[in-house]
């Protein structure tokens, strides 16, 4: 009798160990990803569907700005976030202490200038209002852009966080505007011509291959990145994530949905 009760708890112990083990796997293969809205909540819709094939259920968090999505997932709010440029991620790390890294490359979306009120750079009139992003390296970017355009000159040293400081030759005195980055779609009415980054451009309706009036070269630095915290660097579900990107179906959506607007880094 004693030997058959120790038989039947040994039973219940085991089936309870694998119930517990299967319920942690499942929470294991359960992952919160932060995305902006626009093209990058887009793809990361596609790379769910791809990544639950596998056994990866991601749970994507919005965002409308480019401050929070880091914070997050600093904080352990977030397994990943996929929505910033490399620079960006590198002076948030820098400037904040953040322990976190890139783990994969995305797409790329070339910075664009836009503008309601004219219809090419040299229409711009002296002491014309341009706005860029006040965030450091966005902000940078747009400088180097409006730069590459010849519409100003930066210090030689200035390097990709250039600000209104590193002005050194404004020929027709423009006036740099800087404001949020998400908010720059809706100040085009306020200003002459602004530089917007293409996922914010994008989700105000704006088509970048055909409402730009310049747009950055797609070979620069600002490649966009998936990000993770660092001592999360070698848990199974990392690379579940990585090869769902970087799928045949996502590169295939990307490239019919956005026309060339965004590219793919991979």
């Amino acid at each position: 009798m004693q030997r058959r009760f120790v038989i039947k708890l040994a039973a219940v112990l085991g089936a309870a160990s694998l119930f517990a083990t299967a319920t942690a796997a499942r929470a294991e293969d359960t992952i919160k990803v932060g995305v902006t809205g626009g093209p990058h909540a887009q793809i990361m819709e596609v790379v769910k569907t791809v990544a639950a094939k596998n056994g990866l259920n991601i749970k994507i968090v919005e965002f409308s700005d480019y401050v929070q999505p880091n914070a997050a997932l600093a904080g352990g709010d977030l397994d990943a976030n996929s929505y910033q440029h490399d620079p960006y991620l590198q002076a948030q790390v820098k400037d904040r202490g953040y322990k976190l890294i890139r783990i994969a490359d995305t797409v790329t979306y070339p910075m664009g200038i836009y503008s309601k009120k004219v219809k090419s750079l040299a229409d711009l009139q002296p002491g014309a209002k341009i706005a860029v992003p006040n965030d450091p390296t966005n902000g940078g970017r747009a400088l180097l852009l409006l730069q590459k355009q010849g519409l100003l000159k930066l210090r030689a040293d200035a390097g990709l966080k250039a600000t209104p400081l590193d002005i050194t030759d404004n020929p027709k005195k423009l006036k740099i505007v800087e404001l949020d980055a998400a908010q720059i779609p809706r100040s085009l009415n306020d200003v002459d011509a602004a530089a917007i980054n293409t996922n914010f451009a994008m989700e105000a309706g704006l088509k970048p291959n055909q409402d730009a009036i310049a747009v950055e070269d797609p070979k620069g630095p600002y490649v966009n990145v998936i990000a993770i915290r660092e001592a999360d660097r070698n848990k199974p579900w990392v690379a579940k994530l990585i090869a769902a990107y970087h799928s045949p179906e996502v590169k295939q959506f990307i490239e019919g949905k956005f026309g060339g607007s965004v590219i793919t880094a991979w």
